[in-house]
């Protein structure tokens, strides 16, 4: 298998930068998830779709728009009417489709064509609103849901991983653009990139 290298390339600098009178507010950091894929239902299989997802992950996956679920080395949000994005270790996109047959749907492994960059600490929800139009907060945006929005021109996925963390999900070709945009909107508050 070939070797994926980092998108981020020179811009991906460890260290803590911007106002730090307080510590940094937030962590920036390039999720590894081995594999990205999405799983998508021919229309009337969609119930069985997500039961082969589950079967996959060990994990239990909410029905609504927007619902996911983290846990268990695996991550997965509902992107659409039947269709997941699913994340975790390396094979998963293999077993995904031997469980989802040619008939029940499609899975599509995206992981040579998107990024997965993380955000956390205290101020991750107030980074992310400088970024994009969307209530981050705990009540509007839960652990494990997703949402589809954009930045400019830049498509993101993004999911609550944790209480104070969310994996953004962009093409690859922006990742780096993308980046810098974060470590921008990130420098009001101080930020570390590990």
């Amino acid at each position: 298998m070939v070797e994926r290298i980092s998108p981020l390339g020179e811009a991906f600098r460890p260290g803590t930068y911007g106002n730090l009178a307080e510590g940094p507010g937030v962590t920036l950091t390039e999720a590894t998830p081995v594999t990205i894929a999405e799983a998508a239902a021919w229309p009337g299989s969609a119930v069985a779709l997500s039961g082969a997802i589950e079967t996959v992950t060990g994990l239990s996956l909410p029905a609504a728009p927007g619902a996911g679920v983290v846990g268990g080395g695996a991550v997965a949000f509902s992107i659409g009417p039947g269709r997941y994005l699913v994340a975790g270790a390396e094979g998963l996109s293999t077993k995904l489709q031997a469980a989802i047959s040619l008939d029940m749907g499609t899975v599509t492994d995206l992981s040579h064509g998107r990024a997965a960059l993380r955000i956390a600490g205290p101020r991750a929800e107030w980074v992310l609103s400088k970024l994009f139009a969307l209530d981050f907060s705990p009540a509007a945006f839960p652990v494990g849901e997703g949402r589809a929005t954009a930045h400019h021109d830049i498509f993101a996925q993004i999911q609550r991983t944790g209480g104070e963390q969310f994996d953004i999900y962009v093409f690859r070709s922006f990742a780096r653009a993308f980046w810098q945009e974060l470590c921008a909107a990130a420098e009001e508050t101080g930020y570390e990139v590990r």
